[in-house]
């Protein structure tokens, strides 16, 4: 995949476009705590791209676009709007994963016209889950990033671990990194995690507002943002389906790709009642 930068709001924005344009609106992804579009499994994208365009892209600040990170939700849901609209890609749908999931919200409630359909992966809802994610960050400390990615994104035992090995094989780190340092990324984004998960919202009244379909999609065994969590998500959508995947971490899309591929493909294509 080449990758493209294109000027929004003053920040040079690093993305890529797979697959062809077509008759479904185009599929913006966004990424995980600290990821990049390396970090995207390539069996993913190609596999998603095959019946639609699909755009990934680093926010600002974020791998190779410039810039600063924002420290909250709201703001890097800005920042992706203004590519969409930058990019001309006119009504889309969106996949966000782990913190992406919460920018996708965002979008979604606050900007309907934007969105046809969302795909929530290893998500939670506003108001939700600080006190896991500060846990589960703290205990990361001295692994290398590989590790770390076996720690948080599949579960212990042996298939997932193997699973998790074969995802790390398939992925290609590129040297496009942009100039802000990693710090200010993880810093920035840590907030923006715990701003988002202590924003009290006792009715789910961002979610209520959610009218799109919607596709939950968690591993049964999530550490990061607990599977119950993407239970909520589902029961307080309006129009949502739920798909949990077995002995599967924060990253159960990385641990069953193909299935994965399938379930969102068919969820984005075929009507819905």
């Amino acid at each position: 995949m080449t990758t493209h930068t294109i000027t929004v709001n003053g920040i040079a924005t690093a993305y890529r476009q797979v697959g062809e344009r077509g008759a479904e609106p185009p599929l913006v992804l966004m990424q995980h705590f600290t990821g990049t579009m390396d970090n995207w499994d390539p069996l993913v994208i190609d596999g998603l791209a095959r019946q639609r365009q699909v755009i990934v892209f680093d926010n600002a600040g974020v791998g190779a676009s410039h810039g600063v990170t924002p420290s909250n939700v709201p703001e890097m849901a800005q920042h992706a709007v203004a590519l969409i609209e930058a990019l001309g890609l006119g009504q889309v749908d969106l996949l966000g994963f782990s913190l992406g999931s919460f920018l996708a919200q965002e979008i979604a409630a606050n900007q309907p016209q934007t969105v046809r359909r969302v795909v929530l992966a290893g998500g939670c809802p506003s108001g939700q889950g600080s006190a896991d994610f500060r846990k589960v960050i703290s205990e990361i400390g001295g692994k290398t990033p590989a590790e770390i990615l076996l720690h948080l994104f599949f579960t212990p035992s042996a298939n997932s671990q193997r699973r998790g090995k074969a995802f790390l094989e398939r992925l290609t780190f590129r040297d496009e990194a942009g100039p802000n340092p990693p710090s200010q990324v993880f810093t920035a984004q840590y907030l923006a995690i715990e701003t988002w998960c202590e924003r009290r919202d006792p009715g789910f009244s961002l979610l209520k507002r959610i009218k799109q379909p919607v596709l939950v999609v968690q591993g049964s065994h999530d550490t990061m943002f607990p599977t119950e969590q993407s239970v909520r998500l589902f029961q307080h959508l309006p129009h949502a389906q739920l798909s949990l995947y077995p002995d599967a971490g924060h990253g159960s899309l990385f641990q069953y790709p193909s299935l994965f591929v399938e379930q969102v493909d068919t969820f984005l294509r075929k009507e819905l009642a």
